[in-house]
């Protein structure tokens, strides 16, 4: 009975295991389209550029499901506190999690732009839903002018709000997909270290498209690693180029609006689940090479990536049999 008892304890343990796979060319479990795009004909893709996840049990651990994770090959039993941080509870790291892929998706987009060579300039990266330039402004507005004033860089911006206090009202000027608008906006109190009052935005340099895309999922998945197929995907629905030609791709990767790519948790697990969903080529960030190297599924090629050009480049050279690097 003790032994019973013990083995069926909760023990302060995760399970991590391979989640699904998502083509973001095509459409989510519900039926509707992962990527659209607005105002721009999107091509008729083919093959995958697959998202990969990992899944993790959100109810309490056994003694014994942590044992028979550990001895399973496609588990990773993790302590607890390394999902969820002592001091913030599940609901809590959700909405990180879920703020997280929000920006990640704006990253792809803005990285997807400049990768397709549309104008650069400076912009709304993310908008403060608490701010008053909530629902006046929203990410790839290209400033302009500030009360007349231009305000086309970081600089100029930061110089002409020193000139205001919170709760002053300015007139915002700015284009939104070429047009030309204007918002008028109450000033917020400034963060620390700043003169002035607050637009509400966090501005950078950006590249700016004529068409907007619309990204989904935000409410199924989590976590930044899903940018880099996000990028690829909205540059193989717009472009002149075929980055699949029929092939099965997937891969995993933070991107910043720059197009760099960043490390993820969880690659080996999301290799397995690649594999399994039907993956010939996995694309990996650089610095996840230490990670990948021994524990490939067979059969499963993984392409080292450290940006998104690299991605694109990569992509057309096995198209055209030449050779990629490799972790």
């Amino acid at each position: 009975m003790l032994f019973v008892l013990a083995v069926l304890m909760p023990v302060p343990y995760v399970v991590l295991s391979p989640g699904p796979t998502l083509n973001t060319l095509a459409t989510d479990d519900n039926g509707q389209t992962i990527i659209v795009i607005k105002g721009h004909a999107s091509n008729k893709t083919t093959g995958n550029l697959n998202l990969t996840t990992v899944d993790i049990t959100t109810k309490r651990v056994t003694a014994f499901q942590a044992l028979i994770g550990w001895v399973q090959h496609d588990r990773v039993v993790v302590p607890r506190a390394a999902i969820y941080p002592p001091g913030q509870s599940e609901d809590q790291v959700n909405q990180l999690d879920t703020a997280e892929f929000a920006s990640s998706q704006d990253n792809a987009t803005a990285a997807a732009f400049c990768q397709l060579k549309y104008p650069k300039g400076f912009g709304v990266i993310s908008v403060d839903a608490n701010s008053g330039a909530k629902d006046k402004l929203k990410a790839f507005d290209e400033l302009q002018t500030l009360n007349g004033v231009s305000v086309d860089t970081q600089a100029k911006l930061t110089a002409e709000l020193a000139k205001y206090k919170p709760g002053d009202t300015v007139t915002v000027g700015f284009k939104r997909l070429g047009k030309p608008m204007t918002a008028s906006i109450k000033l917020s109190d400034p963060v620390q270290g700043q003169k002035g009052g607050r637009i509400g935005i966090a501005p950078g340099p950006q590249c700016f498209a004529p068409f907007e895309v619309d990204l989904g999922l935000g409410d199924q998945i989590g976590g930044p690693s899903a940018g880099l197929m996000f990028a690829l995907g909205i540059i193989d629905k717009v472009s002149t180029i075929d980055l699949t030609k029929g092939a099965y791709i997937a891969g995993t990767g933070e991107i910043q609006a720059d197009g760099t790519v960043l490390p993820i948790g969880g690659i080996q697990l999301k290799m397995i689940a690649a594999k399994r969903a039907g993956a010939s080529i996995f694309l990996a960030p650089k610095d996840n090479c230490s990670d990948v190297r021994g524990a490939t599924p067979k059969g499963l090629n993984v392409i080292r990536v450290s940006a998104l050009s690299d991605a694109v480049q990569d992509l057309l050279d096995v198209q055209a049999g030449k050779p990629v690097p490799h972790c």
